[in-house]
């Protein structure tokens, strides 16, 4: 994996691959499968071109709930009318003038659309693997005829044990499309607004659920997004009150408060129930309600349950963050990276603001609390939002909604 690669999934939250395969290294898997399913009575060669007999495959049509009986020509199946039958797909092209090509006993050609997969998970994965993912529009016929290549070569053994297919990404309620030209990078949303912003956003919906981006305006090379504003002023918000619980500590063993045993089980019944990461989400914004309402006030609440209860509730958070692909930086960094990031946006004055927070230190050590405050009076007039804490003062730019 590439330099680049890694570091891409690092900002996103994406563990990176094992392996990334490509076609034109497995060709030499592709004809042997091919070759095989000949063998084994479930394709055959007609001039130069290969294809699969869906019929020699009883459960071709089970994934798709597709009855092959009732397919016809041009619903999403080339026509060919040298095929056997009309739902006949390819998996060998023979070439045509100028095309890319390599050789085998069918003459010069290259696979066809579907056959790849078969071969690349069988090397790298083995006849059965246990999840399988796309968009819901590969359900059929790509998927349907991924099952019935690996099937048809390795038997009665499962294809893949889980399918997730995910829905369609809309802009302003059509799908996104290069042929539209509405078409966003993951990078340049994420200059926007972060990296785990955007993640946060995605596992924010359920992954079958179409998901709707809502631009607000297009301004320069800058591009803004409600709803991951949304999302990156909720995530600043965790992070907030996971730096003020390291600040707590842990307080030994013992019993926590009822509220912070709830995350963890929450989460694990959602996740097991096809993955439901809005209910997670849901389950960790009322985790850090719980640990934000006990650290601004545990008047009545003894201190070491209090103390155990912010340790447990941040152990937890982390832990849910972890199976979600979030909350991976470290409150430090991720909130020096959204001040960055805002600075750039608003052209503040870093020496300046820089200045006036040490005359404001300054007025606090010498009890002119007056001077002190109108200070903070005169950064909130600029957008700046003040944060005192036992070690120390920190700042941060306003968004557009103040928080």
């Amino acid at each position: 994996m590439s330099p680049t690669s890694k570091t891409r999934s690092s900002r996103f939250g994406v563990l990176p691959p094992d392996d990334e395969p490509r076609v034109s290294t497995h060709i030499a898997e592709i004809i042997a499968l091919i070759e095989r399913l000949i063998a084994r009575g479930h394709a055959y060669p007609l001039d130069g071109d290969v294809y699969y007999e869906v019929r020699t495959f009883p459960a071709y049509g089970k994934l798709s709930d597709q009855n092959i009986d009732k397919l016809r020509d041009g619903a999403r199946v080339e026509v060919d009318e040298r095929k056997r039958d009309p739902a006949d797909f390819a998996l060998w092209k023979a070439a045509k003038p100028g095309e890319p090509f390599w050789e085998s006993s069918w003459g010069k050609g290259r696979p066809g659309w579907h056959i790849e997969c078969s071969a690349m998970t069988l090397k790298a994965l083995g006849a059965t693997f246990d999840i399988h993912g796309g968009g819901k529009d590969l359900i059929f016929p790509h998927h349907e005829n991924e099952i019935a290549q690996s099937q048809g070569d390795t038997g009665d053994h499962t294809f893949a044990r889980y399918w997730l297919h995910n829905g369609f990404l809309n802009f302003e309620g059509v799908k996104m499309s290069k042929s539209l030209g509405n078409v966003f990078g993951c990078e340049q949303i994420a200059e926007a607004v972060g990296g785990e912003a955007l993640r946060f956003f995605c596992v924010s919906h359920h992954y079958r659920s179409p998901v709707d981006f809502d631009v607000e305006q297009v301004s320069d090379t800058r591009v803004r997004f409600r709803s991951l504003e949304s999302a990156d002023r909720r995530l600043a918000y965790f992070y907030e009150t996971l730096a003020k619980i390291d600040a707590q500590g842990a307080a030994g063993d013992g019993p926590v408060m009822p509220a912070a045993e709830k995350l963890v089980p929450e989460v694990r019944t959602a996740l097991a129930d096809d993955f439901n990461s809005p209910i997670a989400i849901a389950s960790l914004g009322e985790a850090a309600k719980v640990a934000n309402k006990l650290i601004e006030d545990g008047k009545g609440i003894d201190k070491q349950l209090r103390k155990r209860t912010l340790a447990r509730l941040g152990t937890d958070m982390r832990a849910v963050g972890g199976a979600l692909g979030i909350l991976a930086a470290s409150p430090a960094i991720y909130l020096g990276e959204r001040r960055e990031r805002l600075i750039r946006r608003e052209n503040i004055d870093v020496p300046a603001i820089d200045s006036m927070i040490a005359s404001r230190k300054a007025a606090r050590a010498a009890k002119d609390f007056a001077r002190a405050d109108a200070i903070r009076g005169e950064l909130a007039a600029l957008r700046i939002a003040v944060y005192d804490s036992p070690t120390g003062t920190e700042w941060n730019v306003r968004d557009d909604e103040g928080q």
